[in-house]
């Protein structure tokens, strides 16, 4: 399955045949390695262009698109975008279309993940929104689209990237399609899947109940974000409406053995889709912002990094748009991080503001539990037929699959999509009928919107007053944006579409935290949040707005967003580390932003390692770990023996004290949740959470389940670090390594995988820490997300911004710009980021210009 891991094609059954072909390679290595590298020099004609356009380039490859008019803009944006990454665009459209068993062939994980997404339908829903879009959002992804195509034609599959001659050796490899502006629309669909809220946490208490079987237990293991010690984003006072309680439905037994089935088969069906931002515990994102009144040179300071999965290449393109004379006709002057695939920039600066976006992580999503009978489902008292359509999914050098996908009033069923086991019939609740439960996905992503046009505003937004606007067209993912203004403001504005519920059915509350009975209408969507009324804030009193994926506001205060947020011990040590700059009166500058953003300190280290410090290990050589501990200054650095000792003992205490209660395959992920879960139980000694279940007649407390977490610890790390625990180093077990998405997997040939997967780096850092390189307590230490790129920008000499990139600005293998910035992302390095155009023409070192077709010939 591909959880959360992207998806990688296997090429078993050519291994040889890549081996071979590749020792022959060696010999012309420049032409089949090397050809698909664009020209960056010189010019180039393009039909369709209006004018001269310039593209410079850095010594890192970024590229500065200078034009005359918009059209020219976004189109040599998509002609530059399709120089460098058209693989990784084609690859993801091929997903977001359901239709990657056409670029990859016979392949069961392609071929599941094809079925899912045609399921939800996502290139369906951006055909809707096209028409939805404002005019001039159409003219650009148009132009974008005919960049695209423009760099395309006449080139040959093996001129446009060297993943499509690895993949000849296997399937049929022909001239890609023709981009379309949908294409660029369908990848909304697949960032704002990534980004989307709380489905997991709410899947996952349905299936810990099929164990546990008890809801009191369940909600132990979600414990309320604890707003006393870490604070929202948000002060109170500012706007107070209603707030939604939990949903425990007694109408169901949620543990029967029919239900849990069509639960399990909708996991899988969720694992199926392959995840082209990340995900899991990690997805999330740091931003601050800093009023001018605190810092050195008297203007705001804004800092962002969004924690996204790892790839390669990275998941952002690093882009200047610049309009050559900044005019109502052509009025973009912006510099940032974009999409490959979609146009504009979409975090970064233009000349009056500078933003950043963090995953809101509202609940935007709701399984519904239906009870069916053949193709008619209950609703209320009366039975509603189910809509069905037909897809059909081509198979490059294989048969066609055909697939029905049904609907129900409140979405794609998801639970039968995958050729798994059928559901157990079950009675209904009156014995009339065996009748069986599937379940339903409710997503507001699903249903057209105009979050295009939010990409393209937020491009020209100088205000507070304009952001407003973008947040009420930023309607999925729902994001947290941070802002500051060249004149000296700052400010916070919530964006989404976000579902209304009934606060309470009967005397059942309901918030969307658990599956919902589908078959009673009263548990339905009451609608969506008035964009007026989502939170908000500029010009705080205390100087500056931290927003790391914790609550919002105060509970109480707000529409209601979620109860499944990050628990904020990442957003706490960024408050606590501002606070502490600004002490005596300090003015902050960039570089304390950049100190700040790879900051290491440890927040599970101050919740447990007192209770372990507090423990007696009589044996000399099992307290070897704890004795790191004793001088820990709780600082997870890569050269660090205590961090890679503390890391093993928490993951092995999730695994003695939760591995026997939860269902397989659900083992705990260590993020923020399970620190809050712990600090909890580390009170309570008796819980009967510590005790271990597989040993009968044996109940384990607090104590001895921490003493045998570390020395469990110590024997592990001897086996995969040596016997001298002062030798350990956390770099040697946490170490970065982005994967291609297609050609990185173990099931590919060495000499391909070695060649598109930059070399594994050692970093420090990890989970709800500042320097979020994020890791799966129950599957190892590698990191699974990370900060995607870094930014700190200065509104008082934007010249003086820096930015880092995961690894580079090339989508290329053959590239010098593939992962040149990777090895100082990984030091925790910045680059200038020039703006004015002063400084951008001295900082240029390629110099392409794109000429129209008419201007060439004459």
């Amino acid at each position: 399955m591909l959880h959360s891991r992207a998806f990688r094609i296997t090429l078993m059954s050519v291994a040889i045949v890549v081996v071979v072909a590749l020792v022959a390679v060696v010999v012309a290595a420049v032409v089949v390695v090397r050809r698909p590298l664009p020209q960056t020099g010189g010019t180039v004609t393009i039909p369709g262009l209006s004018a001269d356009v310039t593209v410079t380039r850095d010594a890192r490859g970024i590229p500065t698109i200078g034009a005359a008019s918009t059209h020219d803009l976004f189109m040599a944006q998509g002609f530059v975008a399709a120089q460098d990454r058209f693989f990784e665009m084609d690859y993801r459209r091929h997903v977001t279309a359901g239709r990657l068993s056409e670029l990859v062939g016979e392949n069961e994980d392609a071929l599941e993940a094809d079925k899912v997404i045609r399921t939800f339908g996502w290139r369906n829903v951006a055909e809707q929104e096209w028409q939805l879009l404002e005019p001039s959002t159409r003219e650009a992804l148009q132009a974008y689209a005919d960049g695209v195509n423009a760099y395309l034609k006449g080139k040959a599959p093996s001129q446009i990237a060297l993943e499509y001659t690895v993949l000849g050796l296997q399937v049929h490899v022909g001239s890609p399609e023709p981009w379309d502006p949908i294409d660029s629309l369908a990848w909304l669909k697949a960032m704002a899947w990534d980004l989307r809220g709380n489905y997991d946490d709410e899947l996952e208490r349905a299936t810990t109940y099929g164990s546990v079987r008890d809801v009191a237990k369940v909600d132990e293991l979600f414990p309320t974000y604890p707003q006393d010690l870490n604070a929202p984003i948000l002060a109170a006072g500012d706007e107070t409406i209603t707030t939604q309680t939990a949903l425990h439905t007694d109408e169901v037994d949620l543990g029967g053995d029919a239900v849990q089935a069509a639960f399990a088969q909708a996991q899988a069906a969720m694992d199926a889709v392959p995840h082209l931002l990340g995900v899991g515990e990690g997805i999330g994102s740091n931003s601050w912002v800093v009023s001018g009144d605190l810092t050195a040179d008297g203007h705001p300071i804004l800092a962002n990094d969004p924690h996204l999965g790892i790839s390669a290449p990275g998941i952002w393109m690093q882009v200047g748009l610049r309009c050559t004379t900044v005019s109502s006709g052509c009025p973009y002057d912006v510099s940032g991080f974009s999409f490959a695939g979609f146009p504009g920039v979409v975090i970064g600066h233009n000349a009056d503001l500078a933003w950043g976006l963090t995953n809101l992580g509202a609940d935007v999503t709701d399984f519904f539990l239906e009870r069916v009978d053949g193709n008619r489902t209950q609703r209320d008292d009366e039975w509603e037929p189910i809509t069905t359509r037909t897809e059909v999914i081509k198979v490059n050098g294989g048969d066609d699959v055909t697939i029905e996908v049904r609907e129900t009033a409140h979405g794609p069923i998801v639970s039968d999509v995958l050729d798994l086991a059928a559901v157990s019939d079950a009675p209904l609740p009156d014995g009339s009928a065996r009748r069986g439960y599937e379940v339903a996905l409710a997503w507001t992503a699903l249903a057209p919107g105009r979050t295009a046009d939010a990409v393209i505003s937020i491009d020209l937004a100088k205000d507070a007053e304009d952001i407003a606007r973008v947040g009420r067209l930023l309607e999925v993912p729902s994001q947290n944006i941070v802002f500051a203004t060249a004149d000296g403001h700052i400010g916070y504005q919530a964006p989404g579409r976000i579902p209304v519920r009934a606060a309470v059915v009967g005397d059942v509350p309901s918030d969307g935290t658990w599956p919902r009975p589908g078959w009673d209408s009263a548990y339905d969507w009451q609608g969506y949040v008035d964009s007026e009324q989502m939170p908000h804030a500029t010009d705080p009193e205390d100087g500056f707005i931290v927003a790391a994926n914790q609550q919002v506001t105060p509970a109480g205060q707000g529409p209601f967003l979620t109860k499944d947020w990050d628990y904020g011990y990442r957003s706490q040590l960024i408050r606590e580390g501002l606070e502490d700059l600004l002490a005596d009166g300090h003015k902050v500058t960039v570089a304390d932003m950049n100190t700040l953003q790879t900051d290491e300190h440890n927040p599970f280290a101050d919740v447990l390692v007192p209770s372990l410090l507090a423990l007696d290990i009589d044996d000399p050589y099992d307290d070897d770990g704890q004795e790191l501990l004793r001088t820990w200054d709780h600082v997870s650095s890569a050269d660090s023996a205590a961090a890679a000792y503390f890391a093993a003992v928490w993951s092995t205490l999730l695994r003695l004290a939760f591995a026997d209660d939860l269902p397989d395959g659900h083992g705990p992920d260590g993020g923020s949740r399970w620190l809050e879960v712990v600090r909890g139980l580390l009170d309570d000694p008796d819980s009967p959470w510590w005790d271990d279940r597989t040993t009968p007649g044996v109940v384990e407390g607090r104590d001895e389940v921490l003493t045998r977490a570390m020395v469990t610890a110590r024997n592990e790390l001897t086996v995969q670090l040596g016997t001298d625990a002062t030798d350990w180093r956390w770099g040697r077990l946490h170490t970065a390594a982005p994967e291609h998405p297609v050609l990185g997997g173990s099931s590919i040939p060495g000499l391909v995988r070695d060649f598109v997967n930059p070399d594994p780096i050692a970093v420090g850092g990890g989970s709800s820490i500042i320097n979020a390189t994020a890791w799966n307590a129950s599957e190892g230490y590698d990191v699974t997300a990370a900060p995607s790129m870094r930014m700190v920008v200065d509104l008082g000499d934007l010249d003086s911004s820096t930015w880092v990139n995961l690894t580079g600005s090339s989508g290329h293998p053959a590239s010098n710009h593939y992962a040149d910035q990777f090895g100082a992302w990984a030091a925790g390095e910045t680059f200038p980021w020039p703006f004015t155009s002063a400084a951008v023409t001295a900082d240029a070192s390629r110099r392409l210009i794109l000429r129209p077709e008419a201007a060439s010939s004459s």
